[in-house]
């Protein structure tokens, strides 16, 4: 684009662009830094929900980050089974990241849901022992939610562990329905919300997209 940026427009495009402008240029001008807002390092509890798609892999995100600033960083998934071997885990075997498969598969597949909520326990009991080993800086509890709302992890222990860990530890927890008390809990909350999705127009689940 050459000479006037807006010249070669359409006319909807050109409008919408010099509001943009004209809001974007006021919002600098009166842009400040916000007061009271602390320095330095501290974990944070973050929780990715809703009926959306994208929060493991928004959480998934947050791993590959964390560890490009030389954070040591894990994941507990409380559905996938441990032989699952999704994109993300061929990836995390990749790069050398720690995950554990703690169920044994979705729920609305699983034949025995007794055994189920038995494994999501022992899940929990591993994904413990991690935030108490102060051996980690971010741990992703992913489909966490939902031992949670099952009542196949009781809340009063995982919420006296998440608030005793060290301070420095971050916590991401992801799945539908979070609990009011986990979202009370939490330092960021996102809920993920679809717009569209290509399974409603039939499409298939695609390689590399979900899973």
């Amino acid at each position: 684009m050459t000479g006037d940026a807006t010249s070669e427009l359409d006319p909807a495009t050109r409008e919408r662009r010099e509001k943009a402008m004209e809001e974007l240029t006021a919002a600098r001008d009166a842009h400040r830094k916000a007061g009271g807002v602390s320095r330095g390092r501290r974990g944070l509890l973050i929780v990715n929900t809703g009926n959306g798609k994208g929060k493991t892999t928004a959480a998934l995100g947050l791993m590959l980050r964390a560890h490009g600033r030389g954070l040591r960083v894990r994941m507990f998934q409380f559905l996938k089974h441990e032989s699952a071997k999704f994109g993300e885990h061929r990836t995390l075997d990749v790069l050398g990241l720690p995950y554990e498969g703690l169920g044994d598969g979705f729920t609305w597949r699983s034949k025995d849901l007794e055994n189920s909520a038995a494994m999501a326990a022992h899940g929990w009991s591993l994904a413990r022992a991690a935030i108490e080993s102060g051996e980690h800086d971010l741990i992703v509890l992913d489909e966490f939610t939902y031992a949670l709302k099952y009542g196949w992890v009781p809340w009063p222990e995982v919420e006296a562990v998440l608030r005793g860990r060290d301070p420095l530890l971050h916590v991401v927890v992801t799945g539908r329905d979070a609990l009011p008390e986990l979202i009370a809990l939490a330092d960021t909350v996102s809920e993920i919300q679809p717009v569209k999705h290509s399974y409603e127009a039939g499409i298939g689940a695609q390689t590399g997209i979900e899973y």
